[in-house]
């Protein structure tokens, strides 16, 4: 049965999303349109597809159209950190990726398309081994950039957090206990706040701008994914000194989306007793893993070298975060 490739339209958001969440073995809320319409209408220009096998949904790209010097780009996608091929986990194998490489190379061409840019769900995120979709865009004359991304397995920690920890690290911790610091979730869009205060305080002084506004972060929290998105921070003396914003994933991956400290309070080491709570929340919750994201700039080309450090301190791991592109497809 050949496949078929359509335009989606807003009539299939509740399709889209049972297919991302139940039936793909590589998708994630953060390909879902309940997600990605939180950004303000008109801020992207959608060109996401779907893909049928008869009347069945195989599978989809979350995707807006880009111009660039009179180029046209199909990204997938600019909104989010992960988008790609998602595909169901009934249809992946090897000679089905190859007639859906087949059909998408042919739909690019004939859109007019002069380059495509996959960014893929981590394997670390993925449901099933995607390995597969890996070769053939490489087959397919795909070109790739890579991220460092760090993650945690959490059956490491459960015996003795610490003992995972970096003697730096561990010295840190100790110390941090020593300066009446407290970590709590944070629960009302008041907290929400002062834990954006603090992030917009710490994105300032490495001279970047937040990608979300506060409003935004409500909206995402108590409208769209209240299970799915959390908060937590750090206080001394009941001021607020350290944050973050998580993901869950899948309920076994705990994401560290955000993490934000006051340098006014960086001797008291906030932000090795954060790191721990969380490690010790993911535990509690029941997580595989802890993800602290990626430690590159520039599309993989520059290693924060320091932020890496940082990360590896608490004994982390590391994956790869592959973004796919092509340029005019023939």
């Amino acid at each position: 049965m050949e496949l078929r490739i359509e335009k989606y339209n807003n009539s299939l958001s509740a399709l889209w999303d049972r297919f991302v969440l139940q039936e793909s073995m590589n998708g994630t809320f953060l390909q879902t349109r309940k997600f990605i319409e939180y950004h303000p209408v008109g801020k992207f220009t959608d060109s996401s597809l779907i893909v049928y096998k008869g009347n069945t949904i195989v599978a989809v790209l979350l995707a807006c159209v880009l111009s660039n010097d009179s180029a046209k780009i199909f990204f997938s996608h600019k909104g989010t950190t992960f988008g790609g091929i998602i595909i169901s986990h009934q249809f992946y194998s090897a000679l089905n990726m190859d007639m859906l490489m087949t059909e998408l190379d042919g739909y690019f061409v004939k859109e007019g398309y002069d380059k495509v840019i996959l960014k893929m769900t981590a394997p670390i995120f993925c449901r099933q081994n995607s390995e597969l979709i890996d070769y053939f865009l490489y087959q397919r004359g795909y070109a790739q950039y890579n991220e460092l991304n760090y993650y945690m397995k959490l059956e490491r920690y459960q015996d003795d957090i610490m003992e995972q920890f970096s003697t730096n690290k561990r010295r840190n911790y100790r110390y941090s206990l020593k300066n009446n610091l407290t970590f709590s979730r944070l629960d009302s869009a008041e907290e929400i706040r002062h834990f954006y205060n603090v992030l917009l305080q710490n994105l300032k002084k490495l001279g970047l701008p937040c990608v979300h506004r506060y409003d935004e972060l409500l909206d995402l929290k108590f409208n769209r994914f209240f299970d799915n998105i959390e908060f937590y921070g750090v206080y001394h003396d009941e001021v607020m000194i350290a944050g973050s914003m998580v993901f869950l994933f899948h309920g076994d991956i705990l994401h560290t989306q955000y993490l934000a400290s006051d340098e006014n309070y960086l001797k008291l080491f906030p932000m090795d007793f954060l790191i721990y709570h969380l490690i010790e929340t993911a535990l509690q919750k029941q997580m595989k893993y802890l993800t602290l994201g990626i430690c590159t700039e520039d599309n993989g080309k520059y290693l924060n070298l320091g932020l890496s450090r940082f990360k590896e301190g608490f004994g982390a791991d590391f994956c790869i975060n592959r973004t796919y592109y092509k340029g005019a497809v023939t």
